[in-house]
């Protein structure tokens, strides 16, 4: 999280949230973060979460996959160790691709997963020993938190966005300095 003064809205209910975080939106106000026990289903089009690109990722992982399992395949079997197992034939690839299709299958979805995985842990930086960040731990049980960072939010004056959250049905709206 960046450095700078927040005001924080913390709700009993998502619906609750999901309205106040259109309202303020309304009024221009950027909405820096939101804390849930779950994900909010239509939060991220109205807090401006772009979509994301791990199924791309995902795409190339399997791609990556798939082109080093028929390599693997093609140089054991064809090039370096060629056997006459069932009558098929050894010197062509194409025409034995089908004994081929279930460790293609296996090791693009290995890749994938685990390309996605490793991916997703290292854009949201969560790598081993790392502190994770929560405003407020009953955020973890049943409150939704709404954060606003009133660096982003020059224009728009701190009171303002109070009356916002609080008209909005905020139980509590607290000012925070970032860690």
């Amino acid at each position: 999280m960046s450095q700078g003064k927040f005001i924080h809205g913390l709700f009993g209910d998502e619906e609750q949230l999901l309205a106040s975080a259109k309202k303020l939106q309304a009024k221009g106000v950027h909405v820096h973060d939101v804390f849930s026990p779950f994900p909010i289903h239509g939060i991220d089009p109205v807090i401006g979460v772009p979509r994301t690109r791990l199924s791309d990722a995902g795409f190339i992982y399997g791609a990556i996959g798939l082109s080093l399992c028929w390599f693997m395949i093609y140089y054991t079997i064809i090039l370096d160790w060629p056997m006459n197992i069932g009558g098929k034939p050894n010197f062509s690839f194409w025409q034995n691709l089908p004994a081929f299709i279930p460790i293609s299958f296996e090791m693009t979805v290995f890749c994938a997963a685990h390309g996605m995985v490793v991916s997703y842990l290292i854009r949201n930086r969560l790598f081993p020993g790392q502190t994770a960040y929560n405003p407020d731990l009953r955020t973890t049980d049943d409150k939704f938190l709404i954060a606003i960072d009133l660096g982003a939010n020059a224009g728009v004056d701190a009171q303002t966005i109070e009356g916002i959250l609080k008209d909005a049905g905020a139980e509590e709206v607290s000012f925070k300095e970032a860690a």
